[in-house]
């Protein structure tokens, strides 16, 4: 059990998720403190059936704090986790800033859950995206080894937060009465549309999405020999983050080698009859936080070819599920440590 958790940005789309998660799954705490900005202090959240205030998100607010999950943006994770660790707490952070830090340990429980025990009070939770394809690809990796992985991810717009839910709504709207509104959160307008470019240009044409798969991957798994491919698109979606996914193994599995190997990997649902028209959609699989797999095929061409359909919410197993099961992690050991 953890003494005493904190959640920073627990009023935000993620925080809220967050909390739902940890009365989801059962993480035990004796006291639980909510921490975010000025706008959101004197709040009142209910949480267990409990009313708690929101504080302040300041320096001294970690004192007598055992582990922060936090939700907020990289500027805002940049400022405030030194202050955490500092006064001796264990950060999960899922903002971005600090994934790539070889001091900070990137964590998938159900990928790399001992790694947790690599870290000095930061750990990491990936981006959104790489989450659920490293989920999906565990088991193929484990059994096979893997050569080269193709993906192209087709991504809510939930993954650039609350007010981009609302331009989708409110110019899907617009643009069916004939009076398109232009676009403020994304470059271009979304509604009925597909935008094949999330976060900046990063390098050799690739934006810094799929750079983060592709470095992401590498760091959970352990292994840079992999080669991947990532093309990022976002849709006209609210919730979940689809993605078609090839991969080359370094050993053949037949079909039914893989569609068991999903069947039993840990945080993976197969759902996979094409002719009963069965597989993951993304408005199915939201408020799930399990990764879905389905659309399994052999390569044609290839006797280590794999193709398959993968769908998570990514404000779930992306973001405030992943996280929850990181303080699940860091709550077992503090319990191994006091018996």
């Amino acid at each position: 059990m953890i003494k005493t958790l904190a959640v920073v940005g627990a009023t935000g789309a993620v925080g809220q998720i967050v909390l739902d998660e940890i009365v989801r799954q059962g993480l035990q705490y004796e006291t639980l403190r909510l921490l975010a900005s000025s706008r959101s202090a004197g709040q009142v959240v209910t949480v267990a059936g409990r009313d708690i205030t929101v504080e302040r998100l300041a320096r001294e607010s970690f004192a007598g704090v055992d582990v922060v999950i936090a939700s907020t943006p990289d500027e805002v994770a940049a400022e405030f986790i030194p202050w955490a660790v500092e006064a001796g707490a264990t950060v999960v952070d899922e903002s971005g800033y600090f994934r790539m830090d070889p001091k900070v340990p990137l964590i998938i429980p159900e990928v790399n859950a001992e790694d947790v025990d690599h870290h000095q009070g930061i750990i990491s939770s990936p981006n959104c995206s790489t989450t659920q394809m490293v989920v999906a690809l565990k088991p193929l990796y484990d059994a096979a080894g893997l050569k080269r992985v193709v993906v192209s991810t087709y991504q809510a717009v939930s993954g650039a937060g609350l007010a981009a839910q609302q331009e989708l709504l409110d110019n899907t709207q617009a643009r069916i009465n004939g009076q398109p509104l232009g676009p403020k959160i994304f470059q271009h307008d979304i509604a009925l549309n597909l935008i094949p470019q999330i976060g900046s240009h990063k390098q050799d044409g690739f934006t810094s999405e799929e750079m983060k798969m592709v470095r992401e991957t590498h760091k959970i798994l352990g292994d840079d020999t992999i080669a991947i491919n990532a093309t990022c698109v976002r849709v006209p979606v609210l919730i979940g983050h689809s993605e078609s996914i090839y991969c080359e193994t370094d050993q053949p599995l037949s079909l039914e080698q893989i569609r068991e190997l999903f069947r039993n990997a840990p945080g993976v649902k197969l759902i996979d009859d094409l002719a009963a028209q069965q597989y993951p959609m993304p408005r199915e699989c939201a408020a799930s936080p399990d990764v879905f797999v389905g659309r399994v095929r052999k390569d044609l061409n290839h006797p280590c070819g794999i193709s398959f359909w993968c769908v998570s919410d990514n404000l779930r197993k992306g973001a405030a599920t992943n996280a929850v099961q990181i303080g699940k992690l860091l709550a077992d050991r503090f319990a191994n440590v006091l018996s």
